[in-house]
């Protein structure tokens, strides 16, 4: 299967085969769906927390006596029915993560790949770089390429680019993550994927060496 190459002033500098095992696999939506899932549940931190009755610091002493005043009943003042007291049903502290298979989330990582591939949404470029940081340049190269939303992903031994990573930061809808970082979220939320050649290897010898192992 193959594929152009092209450079950041969208002139094609070569081709390259794509791996059919990792790039034209069947769309599985349920796998997606459980990666992504996935995801945004270990996103999660889990933090929010209420107190209840139980734990609100204040005196157990009965509020005023039990008949005569024309009021309800009262125990205390910790009750969840007045200002300052404790909260009933209330969120706790707790852990939203879940356990994810790794033979599902690298399934669900090719089946988002394959996904990008099918709709064309791939663009695979010789090198991510630049002389000198500058957004105006930036904007005007991905407007050449007719980019408005896109996921670049870079080489992870691609350190010395920083005037590139810059550049990016204040453009809407663009983000740049290394090999590492690449997840099923991020590709299916960007419309486009934009990979280095680089970046490709990486990410073929990745799930291609995983392939292997769970066949020994």
């Amino acid at each position: 299967m193959k594929h152009d190459i092209i450079n950041l002033d969208s002139k094609k500098v070569g081709s390259v085969e794509l791996k059919k095992s990792i790039f034209s696999l069947p769309i599985r939506r349920d796998i997606l769906k459980e990666v992504v899932n996935w995801q945004l549940a270990n996103r999660r931190q889990g933090s929010h927390k209420a107190k209840q009755r139980s734990e609100i610091v204040g005196t157990t002493a009965k509020a005023f006596k039990q008949k005569g005043t024309g009021r309800a009943r009262r125990g205390n003042l910790k009750t969840n029915i007045l200002r300052g007291g404790g909260v009933t049903h209330g969120p706790v502290l707790r852990d939203h993560k879940k356990k994810l298979p790794k033979k599902i989330r690298k399934l669900g990582l090719k089946t988002a790949l394959s996904v990008k591939e099918k709709e064309k949404k791939i663009i695979i470029i010789d090198k991510i770089s630049i002389t000198k940081t500058s957004t105006k340049e930036i904007v005007k190269k991905l407007e050449k390429l007719k980019i408005k939303s896109a996921l670049i992903i870079d080489s992870s031994s691609n350190k010395n680019d920083k005037s590139f990573k810059q550049s990016i930061l204040n453009i809407n809808n663009i983000n740049l993550l290394p090999v590492v970082g690449m997840n099923v979220y991020d590709i299916l939320k960007f419309n486009n994927l934009i990979i280095s050649k680089d970046a490709l290897v990486e990410v073929e010898k990745k799930l291609i060496w995983f392939s292997k192992k769970k066949k020994k």
